[in-house]
């Protein structure tokens, strides 16, 4: 009979045992503020708990565009972190270079292809293999609404476009700023989506702006898109170019402003200044897309490793991931919702219930669509060019919707 190890050398043993399948993941991401940095350090903590060490390379700056240039000089000298936050197109164009690792493992074991919606699946995948961890999920066509405001106008927020721009005379008329923009490009371009969704439905938003079809893009619906989108202008203020997103969301807080089109990040804003929803804001589907969600995705790419242990960490960190209290801490504090599926949701506002309702009812219906603005939809050079022809055509005054049909199929075709 074998007798049984003393208790310290039993614990020894199992110590040097955990040592030596101890990780180290180097993790690149651009969460270096507030709420995002608090979740990062939430994902650190779960990794340590399983006896890895945890190597921060987080690059602040640019909405991530810093982050990107500093990780190709990393890949390029063969020398790639274990995991680095990148989302939509991008995800596949790294996996064509070769340099991502399939994390199909982790996935099955953890049921991933269950809990995610399929759209969403698929853009974590590369020929059907997972590469990729998704985080959480942003709104982006949410209208934010002072009620107060409109109770001063005797009015009611808007549910169509045809309705914005009557509720947008009455306020006009009782001298309040219908809508409150931030004139940066990124900011035009999600204003401009939510108008393409509300006035032409999931499938004209697909094929113009997701496939990028010619002849979708240079339609009569697409001239009734930049038409409608154009005419909002005279409802904005002259100080809206080059504001920050933030800054406009304090304009509707305050009541110097009815309404603003943004992603729920703005709902932060509100709830940092004490504000309740239902109560003191509004969240909304933006004109005519409650049908829609448009969204945003943050992912942590897993990159290929040499050494056993730093890529059996990397596979813990994936599952650390998509855990339901990761989904649950970090959504809590960035504003979104949990991407797994089957989540309670006790902890969230009604912003974020109503959010995570209408997430699951567009993955069953069909009308789950990437955000363009957020980079999403198409690749970044596309992107890129879409963007400046919006943004050049809402801030010019010689610029008709057929010039700028023109010069979306041409920047369609930046690769």
């Amino acid at each position: 009979m074998k007798r049984p190890l003393p208790r310290i050398l039993a614990a020894s043993l199992a110590l040097i045992g955990s040592i030596a399948f101890a990780g180290e993941v180097e993790v690149l991401h651009w969460w270096t503020s507030g709420g995002e940095a608090k979740a990062a350090q939430a994902l650190k903590a779960s990794l340590q708990a399983k006896g890895h060490s945890w190597k921060d390379f987080a690059v602040a700056g640019g909405g991530g565009d810093s982050a990107m240039t500093v990780l190709k000089s990393r890949v390029v000298s063969g020398n790639a972190p274990a995991a680095a936050q990148i989302k939509g197109p991008s995800l596949q164009d790294w996996a064509k270079e070769g340099v991502l690792a399939s994390i199909d493992d982790v996935a099955k074991a953890e049921r991933w292809d269950e809990l995610l919606p399929k759209t969403v699946a698929e853009q974590m995948k590369y020929r059907g293999s997972y590469i990729a961890a998704p985080v959480n999920v942003h709104r982006i066509n949410w209208l934010w609404a002072n009620p107060e405001v409109f109770k001063r106008a005797k009015i009611q927020p808007p549910t169509s476009w045809d309705e914005f721009f009557v509720a947008a005379e009455a306020l006009k008329k009782a001298g309040i700023l219908p809508l409150a923009h931030g004139g940066q490009n990124w900011q035009d371009l999600t204003l401009f989506e939510t108008v393409a969704i509300g006035l032409g439905g999931p499938e004209f938003y697909t094929k113009a702006l997701v496939q990028l079809d010619p002849a979708t893009l240079a339609s009569p619906t697409m001239e009734k898109v930049l038409s409608t989108y154009k005419r909002i202008k005279p409802y904005t203020d002259k100080n809206a170019p080059g504001r920050d997103w933030n800054l406009a969301t304090a304009m509707v807080i305050k009541g110097e402003a009815a309404m603003q089109i943004m992603g729920d990040w703005a709902k932060g804003e509100f709830l940092a200044a004490g504000k309740q929803p239902g109560k003191d804001f509004l969240c909304l589907p933006s004109p005519g897309s409650a049908k829609s969600f448009s969204y945003n995705i943050d992912s942590f790419a897993m990159f290929k490793l040499k050494n056993e242990a730093n890529a059996r960490a990397q596979k813990e960190l994936a599952a650390a991931i998509m855990s339901p209290a990761f989904q649950e801490t970090f959504n809590l504090a960035k504003g979104s919702i949990p991407v797994r599926s089957g989540m309670k949701l006790d902890k969230f506002d009604d912003c974020a219930k109503a959010s995570a309702t209408d997430f699951a009812a567009a993955a069953k219906g069909g009308t789950l669509l990437p955000s363009l603005a957020h980079g999403m939809a198409v690749p970044s050079a596309a992107e890129g060019a879409i963007k400046d022809v919006i943004s050049n055509f809402w801030n010019s005054d010689k610029m008709n919707s057929a010039d700028a049909m023109k010069r979306l199929v041409s920047a369609a075709k930046t690769r």
